[in-house]
């Protein structure tokens, strides 16, 4: 590998679970400058990469967080940056034989024979590359899917599952976006600081100051507390247009009640989360324009008011106007019992 690739490369950050590679390159904050294009910098490296190891383990991923990254569906932001991602595409393409392929795929469930399909070079952007199961033709248990490939070429999949469950407690799940939701319990207690008095002199003054008990699930507060709901998002890519909902308990209500921007969400990623927030009966959403990569926080306070045992939904968060987008918090339950 070149010098010139091998320092970048202290700066790639590689994701298991996403199967992608980026370089975390500092500069998103800074977006009405004319340089720092993240997209043109991931293109460059990627072409830089592919130059110096063809076969390098994490130019795969590279090129996938490209395809992730793209803004409008078939193109990146400009027209420029579009022709550097598809130049640098094509030459992992060419590099690594991709673009040669020559292989029979048969796709089995369970060890039982579902689809074959030929694939070359002729047929790679036209094949029928589609499998469905619906319905009862699957049924409850556990299922294997199986690619057996004879020939050459690799060999790239995405699983889809939508079903629908009864299950008592639903857990988290989620790839490209995910939300964690935790309950805190607000105590009151004094808390002092030192402010200009009148005469510039130092005076304590008192604040309004809380600590936080975390409300595992199945935990019991008392009505009247105030409860802070905290939502912590993560995004593996730069995102538009989400909506995160967080389903409330039927005891429990919302301190405040008007809508409007929430500027209070700063982000532990790249720059601060800002959203539009709408107090419904049900829930409390929030409109997010702009989702960049990294984790963010979302926080609004509840207070207990109705006696009883309650279920939270999972909170969610999901793309707009792209629903396989998508990802959910775990449910909560709590008990909400009279103030002696």
């Amino acid at each position: 590998m070149s010098a010139s690739a091998a320092r970048l490369s202290r700066s790639r950050l590689c994701d298991a679970e996403n199967q992608t590679a980026y370089l975390e390159l500092g500069n998103g904050a800074y977006w009405w400058y004319w340089y720092g294009n993240e997209i043109e910098a991931h293109a460059h490296y990627l072409k830089l990469l592919v130059a110096a190891d063809p076969q390098h383990k994490d130019a795969s991923g590279l090129v996938k967080s490209l395809l992730n990254n793209k803004k409008h569906g078939t193109y990146w932001n400009s027209t420029r940056d579009t022709a550097l991602c598809i130049e640098a595409i094509a030459d992992y393409f060419r590099a690594s034989g991709e673009s040669q392929p020559d292989m029979t795929l048969v796709v089995k469930v369970d060890g039982k024979k579902q689809k074959e399909v030929r694939i070359t070079s002729e047929n790679l952007f036209s094949f029928d590359d589609r499998f469905e199961i619906n319905g009862k033709a699957l049924d409850s248990g556990k299922h294997v899917i199986t690619f057996d490939r004879k020939g050459e070429g690799p060999v790239y999949f995405n699983a889809y599952l939508e079903n629908f469950t009864l299950e008592d407690f639903i857990e988290k799940t989620g790839l490209e976006v995910k939300v964690t939701r935790r309950y805190f319990k607000l105590v009151p207690t004094e808390r002092k600081e030192q402010v200009a008095g009148a005469r510039a002199q130092v005076v304590a003054q008192k604040v309004e100051a809380y600590d936080r008990i975390e409300i595992n699930n199945e935990g019991t507060v008392e009505s009247g507390d105030l409860i802070e709901v905290q939502l912590v998002v993560e995004s593996k890519n730069d995102y538009e247009y989400l909506i995160i909902e967080d389903m409330k308990p039927a005891g429990l209500e919302p301190v405040d009640i008007r809508s409007g921007y929430d500027w209070g969400g700063v982000g532990r990623g790249r720059g601060t989360l800002h959203a539009y927030r709408e107090m419904r009966d049900e829930k409390v959403a929030f409109f997010c324009r702009h989702l960049p990569r990294g984790s963010h926080t979302l926080t609004y306070r509840t207070r207990a008011e109705i006696p009883g045992t309650f279920s939270a939904l999972p909170a969610k968060v999901s793309g707009m106007y792209a629903p396989e987008l998508r990802g959910n918090s775990d449910e909560l339950k709590v008990s909400v019992t009279d103030r002696e």
